[in-house]
C-alpha cells in the first residue's frame, strides 16, 4: 500500500507538471535583462511554469500580432501599439502601463558624461540607434536629435539596429563609438561594467509609456493570470526599478 501511495503521488506531480500551461511572451527588446530576471524570480515560486520571452522591436511584434502570431502576452515599449491591438479586438481587457522607460547616451570608448555635444566630435564616426520605423527607442532617439538640432549634423554617422538591443550590441562591441539606447540595457551587468552613460532629458522625446496586453488566445490560460498578478508584487516592482524603469503613477 505504501508503494502504491508513493507511485500515485509521483504520478500526480508529473501529471501536474506536464499539464502546466505555457506562456509565450512577445517582449520589447529593452526588456531583455529585466524580463529574464522577472521570469527567473516568478519560477522560484512556480517551478513548473513554462514562460518563454522572445525579444524584438515592438513595431515588428505589432505587425505579427495583427496577423495572429501565436503569443499569449505582448510587452510593448510603446503604449500605442498595445492600444491599437485592443482597438482591433485582439486582446483581453485593457492595455496596462507597466513601466516608463528612459533614453541614454552610452559608450565604452568615450566619456559621455557631458552629454550630446560629443556627437559632433571627430572622435565619433558612428552613432548607434534602433530602427525608428519599428522600435520605440529608435523613434525617441530621432526625436531627441531633432530637439537638440543635431539631426542634420550627425545624419551621416547614424547606424541602425533592428531593435534597441541590437543597437546596444553595436556600441558594446565597438562597431559604433556611441549609442542612443535604453537605460534598462545600460544598467545590465555586462554594459555597466564596460562603459558609461548619460541620462538624456525626457523633455527631448515623447514619454516611453510601456504597456502589456493579454492576447485573445490566452483567454483561458491560468498561468498568464498568475504571471500578471506577480507583476504587481513588490518583488516585480523592485526588478523594474533595478533596471531604471519608473513606475506609472
Amino acid at each position: 500500500m505504501k508503494y502504491i501511495l508513493i507511485f500515485l503521488m509521483v504520478f500526480m506531480i508529473m501529471n501536474a507538471s506536464s499539464n502546466a500551461q505555457s506562456v509565450t511572451i512577445a517582449a520589447a527588446a529593452d526588456l531583455r535583462n529585466a524580463m529574464g530576471e522577472l521570469v527567473k524570480t516568478y519560477k522560484e515560486s512556480n517551478p513548473n511554469a513554462k514562460i518563454e520571452p522572445i525579444y524584438g522591436a515592438s513595431g515588428n511584434f505589432y505587425q505579427q500580432l495583427v496577423n495572429k502570431a501565436p503569443f499569449d502576452m505582448f510587452f510593448s515599449a510603446d503604449h500605442n501599439f498595445a492600444v491599437k491591438l485592443k482597438e482591433q479586438g485582439l486582446t483581453i481587457g485593457e492595455p496596462k502601463v507597466y513601466a516608463i522607460g528612459h533614453l541614454v547616451l552610452w559608450s565604452s570608448l568615450l566619456d559621455v558624461s557631458k552629454g550630446l555635444d560629443i556627437l559632433k566630435s571627430d572622435k565619433v564616426n558612428k552613432i548607434s540607434i534602433a530602427n525608428p520605423e519599428v522600435a520605440p527607442y529608435g523613434k525617441r532617439a530621432v526625436e531627441c536629435l531633432a530637439y537638440y538640432k543635431l539631426d542634420q549634423v550627425v545624419k551621416d554617422k547614424i547606424v541602425k539596429g533592428d531593435n534597441v538591443s541590437q543597437a546596444a550590441q553595436f556600441v558594446l562591441t565597438g562597431n559604433a563609438e556611441v549609442g542612443l539606447i535604453a537605460l534598462s540595457l545600460a544598467l545590465s551587468p555586462e554594459m555597466s561594467a564596460k562603459g558609461n552613460y548619460y541620462l538624456i532629458d525626457q523633455k527631448s522625446y515623447s514619454q516611453l509609456d510601456q504597456s502589456y496586453v493579454i492576447l485573445k488566445q490566452a483567454e483561458n490560460n491560468q498561468e498568464v493570470q498568475k504571471f500578471v498578478k506577480f507583476l504587481g508584487t513588490d518583488k516585480a516592482l523592485k526588478i523594474f526599478s533595478k533596471f531604471g524603469f519608473n513606475m506609472p503613477k
